[in-house]
């Protein structure tokens, strides 16, 4: 895919700092895009901008997707930054709280929601509205194997809210595919990003299991019998938000080593 030319186009990624944002936001880079990067730690923004080394075309701007006000914040920025909106990515979204449900507090499950569904609904409402003004538009939603099945006890909320964003995902790929504007939703497998390292070990606990045993069984679940990898998912996310990639909305697509057959 090196002919895919993103000159001029404008992507927005949250969470894209590191991991699979990151991936997906040089991978937007080297194809010629602009880039507008969100995350919580305006040290990691600092650096990765540095790493990328393009200051003319990337910018970085700090908020927790879990708040409505700093989603439409960075949306609003970005414009004001760039000119526009052309691609946005939903990348960030986790859990925390791992519980049985019995067990499962009411703060693990609306910190989830707002951290997965909603901040993907705060963002994609605000960037609609630009992209509407050129009938081009992209929007990948970063979503989990564990959106497409649901047999890993103490994630219901993730399990829940991963699946209500691949709904989400159809919906608007339905209001908009006249409009020039697709929608679609990519499914990692395990990939061992920063976030993996931060909540995987408590994860595991609560499943009784070491984290190097909870890595494990992602891996034996896929018929590749190993992790994904943040290129993988790049390089599909590529694909959609390029001319090729025009035909395709409303479609779950996994990068997950078969896990999900």
């Amino acid at each position: 895919m090196n002919n895919i030319d993103l000159n001029g186009k404008v992507a927005a990624i949250t969470g894209g700092t590191r991991g699979i944002g990151r991936g997906i936001a040089e991978a937007f880079l080297s194809a010629g895009a602009s880039i507008s990067l969100n995350g919580r730690s305006a040290e990691k923004g600092e650096a990765a901008l540095n790493e990328m080394g393009a200051p003319e075309r990337t910018a970085f701007f700090s908020g927790d997707v879990k708040h409505q006000q700093d989603v439409e914040a960075f949306v609003a920025q970005t414009i004001e930054r760039f000119g526009q909106i052309d691609i946005l990515v939903n990348n960030a979204g986790g859990s925390s709280g791992f519980a049985l449900i019995e067990d499962l507090s009411d703060d693990a499950w609306q910190e989830a929601a707002a951290w997965i569904l909603h901040s993907c609904f705060w963002a994609t409402r605000a960037a609609l509205k630009d992209m509407r003004k050129r009938n081009w538009g992209r929007i990948i939603n970063i979503s989990s194997v564990e959106g497409r099945q649901a047999n890993k006890a103490t994630a219901s909320h993730y399990i829940t809210f991963k699946h209500a964003m691949n709904g989400f995902t159809k919906a608007v790929a339905f209001e908009y595919g006249e409009m020039g504007i697709t929608s679609n939703a990519i499914s990692p497998g395990a990939v061992e990003t920063d976030l993996m390292i931060e909540t995987g070990p408590v994860a595991a606990e609560s499943m009784g299991l070491t984290y190097e045993q909870f890595k494990d069984n992602y891996a034996q679940e896929a018929a590749i019998k190993r992790l994904n990898t943040v290129e993988e998912v790049s390089g599909l996310a590529l694909y959609l938000v390029s001319d090729m990639g025009a035909g395709v909305t409303g479609a779950i697509m996994p990068v997950d080593g078969g896990t999900a057959l």
